[in-house]
This record gives C-alpha cells, sequence and structure tokens, in this order.
C-alpha cells in the first residue's frame, strides 16, 4: 500500500496538467501513486496523461464526466485510492520540491491523526507577491497531534481541500465525500473538521496554487451561488446534530457566513435573485446562529444586523454605497475623432442585428484564411445571415464579387461592428470594439503554435517588446467566446497562451477543408494560374517571420538552390505576410507566389514544402506530401522566440541545417524516402487530429445556427481520410 494517493481533477486544465504531474513524479518521496482525473479517455486532458501512464506505473489514470463537476472528479479518484493518506490537487497546482517527504516526516513525527493541515502558497499569474492565507490559521495551532477543540479556528471550510492530506480510512468509515456541485470545499472542509479526532498542523508550504487570470470559477456570475447556502445549511445541520461546543460553533458560523456575506454583497456575481439569496441567507442565520452571539463591529457587524432583521432593502443600500467606482469608463467606446465615437456610441444602443455576422482576416488583409472558409460555408448552411467582410482600403480588390464588405475605419465599419450579433476573426479586432452582451466572438486563430504566443512570449524580450501591452492583449482575449483549435497540442497551447473563460472548439481549420475536398481538376487549374510548367515538380519554400531579424531574408540563396537540385523542380517562394509588398521576387525556375490570396491553393499547387518553423507545416500535412525542414538557426530561433517543442525531435520529415544538405535531401530523393514518410506519418497522427474536411460545417452549425454539441457532426479518423492528389499523381 503506498503511502499517498495524490488525486488530481484535469478538467478544463489540460494546458498546465503537465506541470502539476510533473511536479509529483519529481518529488524525493516516492511512496505514492499518482491519481488523474479524466473527462474521457479523448478528452484534451487524457492525451496528457496517457504519456505518463506509459512512463511511470505509479500514474493510473480514471474518468469522471463533466457533468459530475470537481466534486464528482474528486469522489472518482478518492474511490480508486488505496494509499494510506489522500492528497487533493487541482489540475493547476503544484507539490513543492520537497513536499511529500516533509509529509511523510510529519505525519511520523505526530502519528496517526485523521487530519493533518498545512500552509499553501497563492501566485498571482502574472505579477505581484504571492500569498500564504492558510499561515494565519495554523500559527496558533498546538506543537504536536491535538483534538479539534483546541484549535477552534480550524472549521475546515476557510482552507481549500488542497491544503489538507486526508487519512484514507477515516473518510471511507465515516462516508465523507465531496458534496454538491459548487463550493464543494466548503462542505467537505466542514464535515471532515466535525468528524476529525486527532489533527495536526505542518507549518510549512506544501501546495503553490496559480490564481487564474479569470479568477476563481466559483467568482464568476450565475445561478451557483445559491449552491453556497446549500453547503452552509449542510454543515451547520450537521454542527447542530453533533451539538457542536459554542467554542467551536461561533467561528464555524462566522466563517461560513463571511462567505455569505461577500456573496450577498457582490453585484456581479448574483445577477439575478439577490432577494431570494438573501432572505434564505437570513432565515439559515437566524436558525443557526450561535445562543449569545455577538456580531463584530464595523460595516461588516451592519451586514450581520441587517442580515438577521431580514432587512434587504437596507443591505441593498448599503451595497451601494460601498460599491466600488462605475465601469462604465472601462466600456466606453474609444475610436480615434469625436464623430466616429459619437457614432459608434449611438451605434452601441441600437439592438443587436441577430442576422449580422462581421468576418476580418489578418487585420483586414483581404478574404482569407479560416473567416473566409466559414464565410463561404455560412453562404450555404445559414443563407438568411448577412455576412458584411473587413478590408483594409488596399484589399478591396481581393473580395470576390458578391462579397459585402467595409472599409475599416469607415462609418460602415463601426456600425456593423456595433450591431453585429456574431464577429468572426483569426487575429482581433480593435482594442476600439466593445464586447456587448449578446454577441459572440469566434477566434479562428491561423495555425498550430510551434512558437511561443500569448502571455508566453513575455519571457523573450525581444519578442516582448514587439507584442507591446500584454494587459490589452488579454482584454481583446476576454472578448472571445469561442476558440477554435485544429489539434490537442494546439487546445492545450492556447489555453496557457490565452487564459480566458472561452470554450474551444476542437473542430479543425476551415481553411483546410479544402486539403480533402479538393480534385485533380483543382490541382491542375491552381498550379496553370500560379504558372508552375507542365512535367515540373514544384517545390514551396515558405520560409517564416525572425523577430530578431529586420526585413525579409530567405537564409537560402534560392538561385543557387535550384542549380543544385536539377531542372527537374521549380520553387514557389512564399515569404511570411508580413513581407507581402505585392512585389515579385526571382524569375524563371523561382515563382514568387507571396501576394496570391490563398496559402491553401499554394500548398495543393506544391509536390513538396520547404520550411524552417512556419506553421504552414501542419497545415500542409494533412496533404500527406512530403515536407523538409530547413533549420539552419535553429538554435538562435529557439532561444529567442522560445517554442513548445523541439521541432528537431518531432520532425515532419527529414530536417536539413546547411544549402547543401537541402540540396541534398532532393538530389537523392531522401526526402520522399520510408524515414521521412514514417516521421511525417508520425507528424501527421499528432498535428492533422481535426481538420477533416468538415470544420467550416462544424462552425456554423454550432456556433451561427446554435445546433448542441451532441449534434454537431463527428470528426472523421486519420486513416479514412483522402488527402487531395499531387501533381505527380494527377498527370498520370
Amino acid at each position: 500500500m503506498p503511502r499517498f494517493s495524490i488525486v488530481v481533477p484535469s478538467h478544463g486544465v489540460a494546458g498546465r496538467l503537465s506541470l502539476a504531474l510533473d511536479s509529483v513524479l519529481a518529488q524525493s518521496f516516492g511512496d505514492f501513486e499518482l491519481i488523474p482525473v479524466c473527462d474521457a479517455p479523448d478528452a484534451p486532458a487524457a492525451d496528457v496523461v496517457a504519456g505518463y501512464a506509459e512512463r511511470d506505473s505509479r500514474v493510473t489514470p480514471v474518468h469522471s464526466p463533466p457533468s459530475a463537476g470537481l466534486a464528482g472528479a474528486r469522489n472518482t479518484g478518492l474511490r480508486a485510492a488505496v494509499g494510506g493518506h489522500v492528497l487533493f490537487l487541482d489540475g493547476d497546482d503544484v507539490l513543492v520540491p520537497g513536499a511529500l517527504a516533509a509529509l511523510d516526516a510529519r505525519l511520523s513525527a505526530v502519528g496517526d491523526v485523521d487530519v493533518l493541515y498545512f500552509e499553501h502558497e497563492r501566485t498571482p499569474w502574472w505579477e505581484g507577491e504571492p500569498t500564504n492565507p492558510a499561515a494565519p490559521l495554523l500559527a496558533r495551532t498546538p506543537v504536536g497531534a491535538f483534538s479539534p477543540g483546541r484549535a477552534p479556528q480550524l472549521t475546515g471550510v476557510a482552507l481549500p481541500a488542497w491544503s489538507a492530506v486526508y487519512r484514507r480510512t477515516f473518510l471511507t468509515e465515516r462516508g465523507l465525500t465531496f458534496p454538491g456541485d459548487h463550493f464543494t470545499d466548503v462542505g467537505f472542509g466542514g464535515l471532515v473538521a466535525l468528524r476529525a479526532e486527532r489533527v495536526a498542523a505542518l507549518r510549512a508550504v506544501v501546495v503553490r496554487h496559480l490564481l487564474r487570470r479569470q479568477g476563481n470559477r466559483l467568482g464568476l456570475p450565475g445561478e451557483h451561488h445559491a449552491e453556497l447556502l446549500d453547503q452552509t445549511e449542510l454543515v451547520l445541520t450537521r454542527a447542530a446534530e453533533q451539538d457542536l461546543p459554542a467554542d467551536r460553533l461561533k467561528p464555524l458560523f462566522e466563517q461560513l457566513f463571511s462567505a455569505v456575506l461577500k456573496t450577498a454583497a457582490h453585484p456581479r456575481r448574483l445577477t439575478s435573485g439577490r432577494r431570494a439569496f438573501f432572505r434564505r441567507a437570513s432565515a439559515l442565520y437566524r436558525r443557526h446562529r450561535p445562543a449569545g452571539y455577538r456580531a463584530p463591529g464595523g460595516s461588516v457587524g451592519v451586514q450581520h444586523r441587517l442580515l438577521a432583521s431580514g432587512s434587504y432593502a437596507a443591505f441593498r443600500s448599503l451595497r451601494a454605497a460601498h460599491r466600488t467606482a462605475s465601469r462604465a469608463a472601462a466600456l466606453l467606446p474609444r475610436p480615434r475623432g469625436l464623430r466616429t465615437r459619437l457614432r459608434y456610441a449611438v451605434a452601441l444602443r441600437l439592438p443587436l442585428d441577430r442576422n449580422l455576422v462581421v468576418y476580418c482576416a489578418y487585420w483586414g488583409r483581404g478574404y482569407a484564411c479560416n473567416p473566409a472558409a466559414i464565410h463561404a460555408k455560412a453562404r450555404l448552411l445559414a443563407p438568411q445571415l448577412r455576412p458584411v467582410f473587413l478590408v483594409e482600403p488596399e484589399a478591396v480588390g481581393t473580395v470576390p464579387p458578391g462579397v459585402e464588405h467595409a472599409v475599416i475605419g469607415s462609418r460602415k465599419y463601426w456600425q456593423v461592428l456595433a450591431r453585429a450579433k456574431y464577429l468572426v476573426n483569426n487575429a482581433n479586432f480593435a482594442d476600439a470594439v466593445v464586447k456587448r452582451p449578446g454577441s459572440v466572438h469566434l477566434q479562428t486563430q491561423h495555425g498550430t503554435p510551434l512558437k511561443t504566443m500569448g502571455a508566453d512570449q513575455a519571457t523573450y524580450p525581444v519578442v516582448a517588446a514587439a507584442t507591446g501591452s500584454f494587459a490589452k492583449l488579454l482584454a481583446r482575449v476576454d472578448r472571445w467566446d469561442y476558440n477554435l483549435t485544429s489539434n490537442r497540442h494546439s487546445t492545450e497551447m492556447w489555453e496557457r497562451a490565452f487564459p480566458s473563460t472561452h470554450e474551444t472548439l476542437e473542430y479543425g481549420y476551415p481553411r483546410n477543408d479544402v486539403y480533402c475536398t479538393a480534385t485533380a481538376e483543382d490541382v491542375v487549374r491552381v498550379r496553370r494560374e500560379l504558372g508552375v510548367p507542365d512535367g515540373k515538380k514544384a517545390l514551396l519554400y515558405a520560409p517564416t517571420h525572425r523577430d530578431y531579424a529586420t526585413g525579409f531574408e530567405t537564409g537560402l540563396n534560392l538561385a543557387e538552390f535550384c542549380e543544385a537540385i536539377g531542372d527537374d523542380y521549380v520553387v514557389l517562394l512564399r515569404a511570411h505576410y508580413f513581407y507581402d509588398q505585392g512585389a515579385s521576387r526571382g524569375g524563371g525556375r523561382i515563382i514568387d507566389v507571396t501576394g496570391h490570396r490563398s496559402s491553401e491553393d499554394v500548398c495543393l499547387a506544391a509536390d513538396a514544402l520547404i520550411t524552417d518553423y512556419s506553421s504552414i507545416m501542419f497545415d500542409y500535412a494533412n496533404l500527406d506530401r512530403p515536407i523538409v525542414a530547413y533549420a539552419d538557426d535553429w538554435d538562435v530561433y529557439r532561444e529567442t522566440r522560445g517554442v513548445y517543442f523541439d521541432l528537431m525531435e518531432l520532425p515532419p520529415g527529414r530536417v536539413a541545417r546547411t544549402p547543401e544538405e537541402l540540396a541534398a535531401v532532393f538530389r537523392d530523393g531522401s526526402y520522399a524516402d520510408e524515414t521521412a514518410t514514417a516521421l511525417r506519418a508520425a507528424f501527421r497522427e499528432r498535428f492533422c487530429q481535426f481538420d477533416d474536411g468538415r470544420a467550416a460545417e462544424r462552425v456554423v452549425r454550432r456556433v451561427l445556427l446554435g445546433e448542441p454539441p451532441e449534434s454537431i457532426p463527428p470528426v472523421i479518423p486519420l486513416a479514412e481520410r483522402v488527402p487531395a492528389p499531387a501533381a505527380t499523381l494527377v498527370r498520370s
């Protein structure tokens, strides 16, 4: 039997789950079992956990449906536990180094206790000093083991479940489980403290809790706050049945109603039903108030007395008097120009147009990428919707005939942004755009992240300087309702890079649908449009942007490369869109396609891809055609830009470090040999999970038509997909 069973619920924390698991497996004390609780075998966290389970026999994952909530996940983990003591760790928390050794030593010193409470550290997600809220509660506890009556301030309701370790047989013999769906720590902690006979304290930090940027889920608005009263009633009822002594009942009562009053006085938590919440809380207060109880002084005492009297009108007035400054200033529109601001402000007061959809791609560079693919599918599946594409003045000519558009900065631009029900973008709308209640913002992204993104860029000075204000960036992220991903890796990385409350849609990238739906005739047509000569193999060279470089540098002499590989090939040069200036480069065997509106067309035309670290490799992999990574400055790029995984360990095909190596793999054909094919297959398995040709349909049905998740077409397995044929097959 292991010393510890460590239960780790993982719902919604796939991006940080590996940090929690690593912190446990790296402990110097190794006598434990680690029980991650996943939503389902195919959930995002399950992919993370599966790798750990394969490498370490101490990892034994179990499953609990999301509908069971945090309480259900913990109870499932508790039922699976066989260790002597149980520790509950949230999926975005970590054990400090040496934590288990310290717990083992303390338990050995104090003997057989039911509960060992310990300190924890709350760490701000971005910046600020960590806090240790458990330290004051534990500072006054006896040195060794003691009965709960000797430390009445340890009521259990003021400490989270992961700030203690529990004797497993104590929990199972007394039938102690996590109650309810929300505020379960309040109920569990209170019930545990009421039933415990011997407890102890460890005055040292064991768990480091990362405060989420979006705050605790329990602090969000919603009807779930009524469950705080359920947990309060449960604990106080058990205390009355147990005839809890007055010296223990008073701090229990006070700590419970401190949380209740905080919720009752918070204008954003209770969006409706405030009066009903107050009246029920008032009844509970009067029913369970200890004999001779004296309310605290100051404004808190006034709240106690108003709650006891049931005076909701007076309580509401008090709450209004103490409310923080109005948020109206933060919600004011900020487009430039007084006349524009006034027009936008007026438009924001008009009702939302529930049939209006606004699209934008690459900050208005044209009709492209995921927004364009969604737009095209919506015209078929939802013709009742009115779509408007936003473009810069110089990009108006890229808009296909029949597509309504608005020029960015124009009067129409601000009007449609103010009134649209749906806003779809692969980047971000301007800071001045207001997220209206009832509007739906869909972030489609425009690639799979190899390089660090969002908040993860902060530790890389070159990138951080170019990014600007991270506070403004994350304010834009807060407007998202949905975020689209094309693979599980992206799901995890976006969660880290863009922490907020949006919902992730693992539907695939709509722009990549064409890689499964295009025909041989489509491939022939695109090659002719791009000027690829008949009988030639087209190599797409698509280098990415370097944050540490100025201007466009290919890092490869294309003329010399073409000379070295022979006459069978032509090169399609597609520079990063930052360098699209409409001018052609090269000539003859070098065809500049940087300005071509569709990267998907360019990929269809290419027989193979050469890239360094561009995200185009993840999209091109859907075609199952050869890919060569030209990594001449990988070490510099990795150190200055930051990456999420080592591309050299998981490449999409052959890797070349020098121009000579790159030319060699094409001269000898190794760019498409068995080794290259095996590398590509592993790459596709990881990064082509959801791109099956139906991504746009799924997005339209779920986001624009509001169909329930269970009715959305499932993803076609990778082995059953038929990619668009390459030109070499077309010619035969």
